[in-house]
């Protein structure tokens, strides 16, 4: 076949294949063996037919006045590197002959390869990265194939994955690759668009909630939550330390009624028989619990409380005697524990023995006694304090409730605790509550002693004030801990039933959650300070008389003490007992369901 090749323009591509060569090369050399014998003939051929005399074009080409037609030669190369000679079709017209003396002048052009004297025109070089040396011979024999089966052969396509680099075409976006879809069809890409400031505002009119930025949809679980801490658990707080409450005021009771009536009974009983007896434990820990209160007694008695009154007036360490209270208290039931465990030993020992648990009791008794007057006097500064601030007329007392109460808010509310601990903390409130009656009632008795002019009024409306502010910051700490450490409002009924289980001396699962209450320390303050009101009432007549007074002002007292005792411990075994009943009546419900 012979190759039109006048006037035409060839370019020569260097295609530089990146990475190494690929291991089938080898299977492929007969083939590329046979595809450079044929482009060395098809070169031969057209130096033969190659006019010296042809036109060159304006741009550098060749033109013969035929037509010209397209076809590529890959004129080989190892070790990944090819020239490609691309004949390029030109347009279909005839080319203008030049002056003979340009043709004449012009010279032949050297091709690269080893081709000297053929005329390419314009020469064109440059790197591509393409694919392997296999696919670009393989191109390259099909090529020569369809040629030499004919003249009138179609021409042949170009691979649909090379680019036509002679066709500048515009650069259209890929449908995956619009950016501007993806930004306008995700609604949860945030973008800038420039917006006036009238349709910025129209848009935050019509978008949802106002406040969406910074809140969040809540869900059935937040609004039980808080309908729990506003409306459930505040009442079953309130209810649980009230209870406690009453329940240590019974405890208190019996060590003023109780303890002295057994004593009384234990002493008569051995004047009786005139012989002596051991005693059991519940006498021996009557004792004990007896000469702890008369050492508090008798050395508070011993103690000026205008001294400490003004000693405490130019302080500022006020808080202080709130944490060493509930330090004492704490502390002062572990020792009342050993105590009353060594007069059990006591009791019951063999005779060989006595010797070892007396000195025991003994041990544990001034252990118990020294615990107890630091106590007394901790509970008698405090109790001086509230005094000091509800006689002072600069609102010291909102100012002492404000700082102590909220420094227990900061101080429990932002802490991670266990259902345990929130039970034992619910006890120490209905003991605080207690310790706090017990200062009322030291006020009461300073005013009876010294106020003048009219103060029952005033001092009603203070200690009104006193109770409600330790209400609210009771309740305001455990709705915000049980919220915060996900404790449901049921948790303080449960505590509810466990204490009144305590009451009825029914067995609970664990002694932990029993409520510690030791009456002594604040039994100290109350004999105390109630010692100079009776004595200021008493009649001025003989020693026979005063002690004829004494006896029946202490008699009266104890009757009354005794009374409030029957009627606080009765009602509350009537309601341990029901809500015991109900608790169980509910539960049996709810497992049948």
């Amino acid at each position: 076949m012979a190759l039109r090749n006048d006037g035409r323009k060839i370019s020569f591509e260097v295609l530089s294949v990146e990475g190494q060569s690929d291991p089938t090369e080898r299977n492929h050399k007969k083939r590329r063996h046979r595809a450079s014998k044929k482009k060395k003939k098809l070169l031969d051929r057209a130096g033969d037919s190659f006019d010296p005399h042809s036109v060159p074009l304006e741009n550098g080409g060749a033109c013969n006045g035929f037509e010209l037609d397209a076809s590529r030669y890959c004129c080989g190369g190892g070790g990944g590197s090819f020239v490609v000679c691309e004949e390029v079709r030109e347009a279909e017209s005839v080319c203008a002959v030049a002056e003979a003396r340009e043709a004449e002048s012009e010279e032949a052009t050297a091709v690269r390869g080893g081709m000297e004297g053929f005329n390419f025109g314009e020469l064109r070089q440059r790197n591509v990265n393409c694919g392997s040396s296999e696919d670009i011979a393989a191109y390259v024999v099909v090529r020569d194939e369809k040629e030499d089966g004919g003249v009138n052969a179609s021409p042949v396509e170009k691979p649909t994955n090379e680019p036509d680099r002679n066709v500048v075409k515009k650069l259209e976006t890929v449908e995956s690759l619009d950016w501007k879809r993806i930004m306008a069809e995700d609604p949860n890409f945030v973008y800038s668009v420039e917006k006036s400031p009238v349709s910025y505002f129209l848009e935050e009119m019509h978008n949802g909630n106002s406040l969406r930025s910074t809140t969040t949809l809540g869900n059935e679980k937040e609004r039980e939550r808080v309908y729990d801490t506003i409306f459930r658990l505040p009442w079953r707080c309130e209810l649980l330390i009230d209870v406690g409450f009453f329940v240590c005021f019974d405890s208190f009771l019996s060590l003023l009624t109780v303890m002295p009536a057994r004593i009384m009974m234990t002493i008569w009983r051995l004047l009786k028989t005139r012989q002596f007896k051991r005693l059991s434990t519940m006498e021996v820990s009557d004792f004990g619990c007896f000469l702890i209160l008369s050492s508090g007694v008798v050395l508070l008695q011993q103690t000026d409380i205008s001294l400490i009154y003004h000693m405490i007036r130019g302080q500022g360490t006020i808080k202080l005697y709130v944490i060493f209270d509930k330090l004492c208290q704490n502390f002062n039931g572990d020792v009342l524990q050993t105590l009353f465990l060594s007069a059990e030993g006591l009791a019951n020992c063999p005779p060989e023995s006595m010797r070892f648990w007396i000195w025991r009791f003994a041990s544990d008794q001034a252990l118990a006694v020294a615990a107890s007057i630091v106590h007394s006097f901790i509970l008698l500064a405090q109790a001086i304090t509230l005094s000091t601030c509800i006689v002072a007329h600069n609102n010291a007392l909102l100012a002492l409730l404000v700082s102590n109460n909220f420094a227990e808010i900061k101080s429990n509310v932002f802490k991670r605790y266990s259902e345990d601990n929130v039970h034992s903390l619910v006890y120490f409130d209905s003991v605080e509550r207690f310790h706090i009656s017990s200062f009322i009632l030291f006020v009461l008795a300073q005013n009876i002693l010294e106020a003048e002019g009219p103060w029952f009024e005033s001092f009603l409306i203070n200690i009104l004030l006193v109770y409600v502010s330790e209400m609210i910051i009771d309740i305001i700490k455990h709705s915000f801990i049980a919220k915060f450490n996900n404790i449901k409002p049921i948790a303080y009924s449960e505590f509810l039933e466990d204490l009144c289980k305590q009451t009825l001396n029914m067995q609970t699962k664990s002694a932990k959650k029993n409520l510690t209450f030791v009456p002594l320390a604040p039994a100290c303050v109350v004999i105390r300070v109630f010692t100079p009101v009776y004595a200021a009432n008493l009649p001025p007549n003989p020693l026979p008389w005063r002690l004829f007074w004494i006896l029946l002002f202490s008699a009266m007292t104890y009757v009354m003490l005794t009374s409030l005792k029957v009627l606080i411990g009765m009602g509350l075994q009537k309601h341990a007992t029901w809500y015991v009943n109900r608790c169980k009546k509910r539960k049996h419900h709810f497992h049948e369901d």
